[in-house]
């Protein structure tokens, strides 16, 4: 008998069995949800789209062009922080290549499926291919988000002191928060072993309760150390990142602010605080592309219920705000990748295989 017929006989003498999929049915329950989703929103929506649409053409197209300007100088914000980071790390990049990668990782975050994976591991990528190391392409990733979530607990908190009219203990608490943040990524930088020491106490801990030799990873933590003391987050590259990362996300505020303003309405600043900071932490969560559906619904809530607009202005007001800062950034985005990036280069597994090892 040959060797195919000796696999034959063993394959019918011990069949596959396919294990039944235990978690098929949280497919099924994610479909509801967004069916459920959206069929709540049309059911809420469609009374108001007729006026919604009446609303919109008579927009006010001036106001569309300082809406576009202002989203195209929050991304460009974006890629100052990112481009300061670098800088600090010793990578100097031009502020153009920092925003075309800017665009090309939000395209991919905003309209792929697990996105956010898909553009960190792209943000990795170039800067690595930029000269940065490991670490502080790394560094640099997990700094400006946390930079970044910053900002829009500051904006948040503000608006939610502007509804009393006073600045607030919380207001002043996340700025000295935010500041706090840049201080400690400076005096890390500037001291990397502190930090190590720091990781090495946890090393031990870990290792104790994993059963694992005492030393186990401590290669790893001295070449940490090694790539950090390239970074030198000093006083002016964290004072910078701190003003770029608030442009950032103040020019997204005042986009959302045009586009009310494009279609008639004069929301309450506090109310566009807290409508901006919910859309954008709910927009966080990866359940549908762009959030599409439930940030649509939080911004039209947020409107209605802070800022003060009627819901068929809430609702246009949503429209134009999620054309611009949603359809057209991610074309743009894509546009961008095609002209610049789609072409596969030598280092892309290798440094693939590198981010997946890291886990950012």
């Amino acid at each position: 008998m040959t060797a195919d017929g000796d696999l034959a006989g063993d394959s019918a003498a011990h069949p596959v069995v396919r294990r039944p999929n235990r978690f098929r049915w949280v497919k099924w329950v994610l479909g509801a949800i967004l069916l459920a989703l959206l069929i709540g929103e049309g059911v809420y929506l469609w009374p108001r789209l007729h006026e919604s649409w009446r609303t919109l053409t008579e927009i006010h197209w001036g106001w569309v062009v300082l809406c576009v300007f202002a989203q195209a100088v929050s991304m460009s914000g974006f890629g100052r922080v990112q481009k300061q980071l670098l800088h600090a790390g010793g990578v100097d990049v031009s502020q153009g290549k920092s925003v075309s990668v800017v665009y090309g990782a939000t395209a991919m975050s905003l309209t792929l499926p697990a996105g956010q994976v898909f553009s960190t591991a792209f943000t990795y990528r170039q800067t690595r291919r930029w000269g940065a190391s490991p670490i502080v392409a790394s560094w640099q990733l997990v700094f400006s988000g946390v930079v970044a979530a910053a900002g829009l607990a500051l904006l948040g908190i503000a608006g939610a002191a502007l509804v009393g009219q006073g600045i607030g203990v919380k207001l002043i608490a996340t700025l000295v928060l935010l500041a706090l943040v840049l201080v400690a990524g400076n005096y890390l930088a500037r001291h990397p072993g502190t930090l190590e020491a720091m990781l090495r106490r946890v090393l031990a801990l870990v290792n104790r309760l994993r059963k694992k030799p005492a030393d186990h990873g401590i290669a790893t933590l001295a070449e940490i150390r090694a790539q950090l003391e390239s970074v030198d987050l000093g006083k002016r590259d964290g004072a910078l990142v701190g003003v770029w990362a608030l442009v950032h996300r103040f020019a997204d505020v005042a986009c959302l602010g045009a586009a009310c303003y494009a279609i008639g309405a004069d929301p309450k600043l506090s109310g566009l605080l807290i409508a901006f900071a919910a859309g954008k932490a709910v927009g966080s969560i990866p359940f549908a592309p762009g959030g599409i559906v439930y940030v649509d619904a939080t911004l039209i809530y947020g409107l209605t219920a802070g800022a003060g607009l009627p819901a068929a202005q809430a609702v246009a007001a949503a429209f134009v705000y999620r054309f611009v800062s949603f359809i057209l950034v991610a074309i743009v985005g894509w546009i961008v990748f095609a002209f610049l990036f789609r072409t596969k280069q030598a280092d892309d597994d290798e440094y693939e295989a590198e981010f997946k090892q890291r886990r950012i």
